[in-house]
């Protein structure tokens, strides 16, 4: 059974979290806070079984532009979005935020949500109607259903699990080789059981038992048990909400941000290599080494935007960067960011990296210039060559390659041996 991850965007008070009360009988907000002025703050999380059977894991997130890192956050890893519009309201500032944020973070599939439907009349529903489908144009929910529903009446919930269904069916099945990965979006101490993580594993499996290793940090522990929708499990694999409680592991060791995998399988950098998509609605070009927020799986990082072909950045354009962080971050390349201004804070752009180990790059290098834009959509084989190319006679590892490739061990091995083959590589 596909393993697929359903998350809710929309403005504020637009109705999400009822909506997602409504058909899973789960209140995500779980703070005193939350629950005491009304809106979401932090990450919910509930579960779904659809009626073909298929079971969906949910992440709700905030809507207060205040809270857009934490949507961010949650975004990440999810396939299906619920892009909620209240119906008495229509398209709001974050709507259009969050709709550029899921494009940016590569969501391909998803249905618009006009809730709060007992509040209007027929005439002024096709009205809001009508000006969804004009916010949609160009974007990825241009052909997506739009399904109207009132979580207080119940009208329109059964269309709106159906349609969960169907899209369900379009979602590719996520593979489980790879290397493990999960960035951590929650950690908390349970009586009798100490330090629990949760997060949505985004690639490979885990199982009871073995060591992980806590990016950047670099302290290791031992998997102590698992959960998937808060039933015990022996192993997890990709695309499930998983909780991992450790062996020993102080709760302070570990934060928001932080990626868990495989011991010494990932190598923390302070610079990444990027295909930097500006959005088109930003008013001015961004310049180079403008101070920025960069949010990746559910980590922010403050650091300087290096343009390296251009000393400024018109709006819907696009070009090599690199970024240059004051922390560092653990990814592998086809990984993808946001990048946030640093004040006043906005969604200013966004793509995917292109090499998470780099060298420090000079500005206007045209061999560089040239072999970054060759890697948007370069072949293994290429990539390889490149890389190899670039670090010279100390030559690159395996270890590192698996980086730059985001390639499974047995189809590394399998390139890596073809380009010995015929030369192109020699291994040392």
């Amino acid at each position: 059974m596909k393993k697929i991850i359903l998350g809710t965007a929309g403005h504020i008070d637009h109705g999400k979290t009822s909506l997602i009360k409504a058909v899973t009988g789960t209140n995500t907000d779980r703070l005193k806070e939350e629950q005491k002025r009304g809106i979401t703050i932090e990450l919910g999380f509930a579960a779904l079984d659809l009626p073909s059977g298929r079971h969906l894991g949910i992440i709700d997130v905030p809507g207060h532009e205040k809270f857009v890192k934490n949507m961010v956050a949650g975004a990440t890893g999810i396939d299906i979005v619920a892009m909620v519009i209240a119906a008495d309201e229509g398209v709001m500032p974050q709507t259009r935020e969050h709709m550029e944020i899921c494009t940016l973070l590569g969501v391909r599939h998803g249905l618009v949500v006009l809730t709060k439907i007992d509040m209007v009349d027929e005439e002024w529903l096709e009205l809001v109607t009508e000006d969804i489908r004009d916010f949609t144009i160009g974007t990825f929910l241009e052909d997506a259903p739009i399904v109207s529903v009132s979580a207080v009446t119940g009208d329109g919930l059964p269309g709106f699990l159906e349609a969960l269904d169907a899209l369900s069916e379009k979602v590719p099945e996520r593979s489980s080789s790879g290397l493990f990965r999960l960035p951590v979006d929650r950690v908390f101490s349970m009586k009798g059981f100490g330090t629990v993580i949760t997060g949505t594993l985004i690639s490979g499996r885990i199982g009871v038992g073995e060591t992980i290793m806590i990016y950047p940090g670099g302290i290791t522990s031992k998997v102590r048990g698992l959960q998937v929708h808060n039933q015990s499990q022996e192993s997890a694999e990709a695309g499930m909400r998983t909780a991992i409680n450790f062996q020993g592991l102080e709760k302070a060791a570990i934060n928001r941000g932080d990626m868990i995998a495989r011991e010494n399988t990932l190598i923390p950098s302070y610079m990444v290599d990027l295909a930097f998509h500006y959005l088109a609605s930003n008013r001015k070009p961004v310049k180079n080494r403008t101070q920025v927020r960069f949010h990746t799986g559910t980590s922010e990082s403050m650091g300087n935007l290096i343009l390296l072909d251009r000393d400024e950045l018109l709006p819907g354009d696009v070009c090599p960067a690199q970024i240059r962080l004051d922390g560092p971050v653990s990814l592998v390349r086809d990984d993808r960011f946001v990048i946030r201004s640093y004040s006043p804070v906005r969604t200013i752009g966004g793509g995917k990296v292109l090499n998470p180990i780099p060298a420090k790059h000079r500005r206007f290098q045209q061999e560089i210039i040239d072999g970054l834009t060759g890697l948007v959509d370069a072949a293994p084989e290429d990539i390889i060559a490149y890389q190899a190319r670039m670090a010279g006679p100390a030559g690159v590892t395996f270890a590192e390659l698996l980086l730059m490739t985001n390639l499974p061990d047995k189809a590394l091995t399998a390139t890596i041996d073809s380009l010995l083959n015929d030369q192109t590589l020699i291994l040392v």
